[in-house]
């Protein structure tokens, strides 16, 4: 992992919206919420122990711009001290933007995205059968059913035609049925930042990104700004079987979010993020490339409709929760030997960047090779009780 810079990280605007992270004090032997601003960052801690308590503030960019807080340093020192490469312990470093909430994600929300989990699903994992399955899968579904709106009249009735063809899936069912697929991806406070290691299942042989925006939400369900995400996915494990969903999404550094949480103000609102085009680029040491993206806009259920179908009287998040709202990215792209598709291999650098939202790096690893994680709920109350912060 290379030296990470401001430029890295920060929005095209820089600092002008409402920007929040979490730092590791090494002083504190704990984390700092901190304000990112123009002249520093700020540890706002005393007034906001925690990222879930600040954005259970009726008005958290309001409630945020009123702290001043303690300067502990300049955003470029702590950002370039963040990779676990050559760390120094002793001074500050970035963590993901997030603490109590609990980390969920919903997937099958973009057409494309959709057929690929159908494809991996009939491959049971096997990457060298997923080009001819494409091609039947496309022929009998069609590649673009982004104006199919879930649950529709329309929608039930290809559902029955494919059916009767004998072209049903479980991912079709939550990609156009009426219900939403919303799992739990990992769990709370094991996120990984940017310029940390992303994990991979050492058992995974057919791998990858997934760029994604992720919603930080009150225990009220009210959407209160965004962050990048990595929603690391093994399409082997999950293509052998959907009950193997939880050792595809959840192991050591899985969950990648980053680089800062922007609060939603006058600079950047939830339309804002309806219109988000998020970049992937992977970079490998063996010089391969890919590209890719996703584009909120072309997202079959909107934002609203996944946090409605999360929260509610059937399911409550006292510290809130963040959502992973899916991608409509499927790599195709074939690494190796023709007709093999894609697949992470050791060291990969992968950026997920959007202008709104500045750019989320992390080197891939397996998970095993990550930093272990240590530092969970019960070590965060002891610690802001032993600060008498809490």
């Amino acid at each position: 992992m290379t030296t990470l810079t401001v430029k890295d990280l920060l929005p095209e605007d820089g600092t002008k919206g409402t920007l929040v992270g979490r730092v590791w004090l090494p002083q504190a032997n704990g984390p700092a919420v901190v304000a990112v601003r123009g002249d520093g960052v700020f540890d706002v801690t005393a007034k906001f122990p925690t990222v879930s308590a600040l954005c259970e503030e009726d008005n958290p960019a309001k409630a945020l711009a009123a702290v001043k807080g303690e300067r502990i340093g300049d955003l470029e020192a702590i950002v370039a001290n963040t990779a676990p490469d050559g760390r120094d312990p002793k001074k500050p470093w970035l963590l993901a933007p997030l603490d109590l909430q609990t980390l969920k994600a919903a997937g099958v929300t973009f057409a494309i995205s959709m057929l690929e989990r159908v494809i991996e699903e009939r491959a049971k994992g096997n990457p060298a059968s997923a080009e001819a399955i494409r091609k039947e899968v496309t022929r009998l579904i069609g590649d673009d059913l982004s104006k199919l709106k879930p649950g529709s009249d329309q929608a039930m009735h290809l559902k029955q035609v494919l059916i009767d063809q004998n072209a049903w899936s479980q991912y079709l069912e939550v990609g156009i049925g009426p219900d939403a697929e919303v799992f739990t991806k990992a769990p709370t406070l094991s996120s990984v930042g940017t310029g940390m290691d992303a994990g991979l299942h050492p058992k995974s042989t057919w791998n990858n990104p997934e760029p994604e925006l992720v919603l930080f939400v009150s225990s009220r369900g009210k959407i209160v700004g965004g962050a990048l995400g990595n929603d690391v996915n093994l399409r082997d494990f999950e293509g052998r079987s959907a009950l193997l969903l939880s050792k595809a999404k959840d192991n050591n550094a899985s969950c990648a979010i980053g680089p800062l949480l922007r609060l939603f103000d006058d600079t950047f609102t939830l339309d804002d993020a309806r219109k988000l085009d998020i970049s992937l680029n992977v970079k490998g040491a063996d010089g391969f490339v890919l590209d890719g993206h996703s584009s909120i806009s072309m997202i079959s259920r909107d934002p609203t409709d996944l946090v409605e179908q999360t929260i509610g009287k059937v399911h409550q998040y006292p510290d809130g929760f963040v959502l992973f709202l899916g991608t409509m990215f499927a790599p195709v792209k074939d690494r190796d030997a023709p007709g093999q598709g894609f697949t992470h291999k050791r060291d990969d650098i992968v950026t997920i960047a959007a202008p709104q939202l500045g750019k989320l790096v992390n080197r891939m690893r397996t998970s095993d090779e990550c930093e272990p994680w240590t530092f969970g709920i019960g070590a965060l109350m002891k610690n802001l009780a032993q600060r008498k912060l809490i």
